[in-house]
């Protein structure tokens, strides 16, 4: 990699099957930041393991990310995949981030208070913000790829750069996040009022990246929509529509003032079968691409391997930098 580019960061949790949301929020726009950023994109397999796992799908969706990241787009040529569990410099620093971190913020994250509602008061839950803090400043990102769910997260992050570096000296960036344009929150086809999530109990409100395009058709089939039958795009009053027409228009990336005019005299039906043959499309390519990755697992894991190698050398030099400055005696 070429030096002196911007650095960008990111990662995805191997917790469930990704979906459309994942793709449209983050995995989409991923592969334009290689061409001209450094690029850190990991799989967050600790931070999987804060709520209950079976390992052996674990493992396998470790795996499926890796695949998937690479059917999207990134070049193992030009971008660094790892899997977090690969740096144990990650956990060091989360340590370190939680001596500076006041239990208060911690307990404010709104996934922490979400999750822990499901999963009980877990130490792992709690303090999952400052490993992910250690994940991104780690790599002296400029930029961090995110869905709009991390955005507390995110801030967190900046907020604990910017105590080290006045406790300790200057030591980290402040990065900023970037969010898709109108991606950032992709909502369930079945409830439109919640975010459309890989966890989500009704899989009929999900659409993932690896379903048939007849279980993309049957769900796009029965996705609600709202009273009336104009395909218009207003959150507020029409939020189901509004959704779909969002699917639409970055998938295809036409303005949704146009898809409006398209469908000014079309029905909910007619709009919905061409948005489900829309989707289809698009994921079409990464499925064939995906699925021949998956032929051969040992080559996946030899590109994390040979990522996590690369990683590990920049975190080992962040953090002799950190050790000295917080009084840690050399390794």
């Amino acid at each position: 990699m070429a030096k002196n580019k911007p650095v960008a960061v990111s990662g995805v949790k191997p917790s469930g099957d990704l979906q459309l949301g994942n793709y449209l929020g983050a995995l989409k726009q991923f592969p334009a930041f290689q061409e001209n950023h450094e690029t850190y994109f990991f799989i967050a397999d600790l931070h999987a393991i804060t709520v209950p796992q079976d390992p052996i799908l674990l493992r396998k969706r470790t795996l499926n990310i890796v695949a998937l990241y690479i059917a999207c787009g990134l070049d193992p040529q030009k971008t660094i995949l790892f899997t977090q569990s690969h740096i144990p410099q990650h956990v060091e620093l989360g340590w370190i981030f939680n001596t500076i971190t006041p239990l208060g913020e911690l307990e404010r994250m709104t996934q922490f208070k979400e999750k822990s509602e499901k999963s009980g008061l877990l130490a792992g839950l709690l303090n999952y913000p400052t490993l992910m803090a250690a994940d991104i400043l780690m790599y002296q990102p400029d930029v961090v790829p995110v869905g709009e769910d991390q955005l507390q997260h995110l801030e967190l992050t900046r907020t604990i750069a910017r105590k080290f570096n006045n406790q300790f000296g200057e030591t980290f960036k402040e990065p900023k996040a970037s969010l898709q344009k109108d991606a950032a929150r992709i909502m369930s086809l079945q409830y439109p009022d919640k975010k459309m999530s890989k966890s989500d109990e009704d899989k009929n409100g999900c659409i993932e990246l690896l379903d048939s395009a007849d279980e993309i058709r049957r769900k796009v089939k029965i996705a609600v929509t709202d009273s009336g039958n104009e395909v218009i795009y207003n959150p507020e009053t029409k939020p189901a529509i509004s959704n779909l027409l969002s699917i639409y228009s970055l998938l295809k990336e036409i303005a949704i003032s146009e898809l409006e005019k398209q469908y000014k005299d079309k029905s909910y039906a007619e709009f919905k079968t061409d948005l489900a043959e829309v989707i289809v499309g698009a994921l079409s390519p990464i499925q064939k691409k995906y699925h021949e990755l998956m032929k051969d697992e040992a080559q996946l894991i030899k590109i994390l391997r040979d990522g996590a190698t690369k990683a590990r050398a920049l975190a080992e030099t962040t953090m002799q930098m950190v050790r000295s400055k917080v009084g840690l005696l050399e390794q």
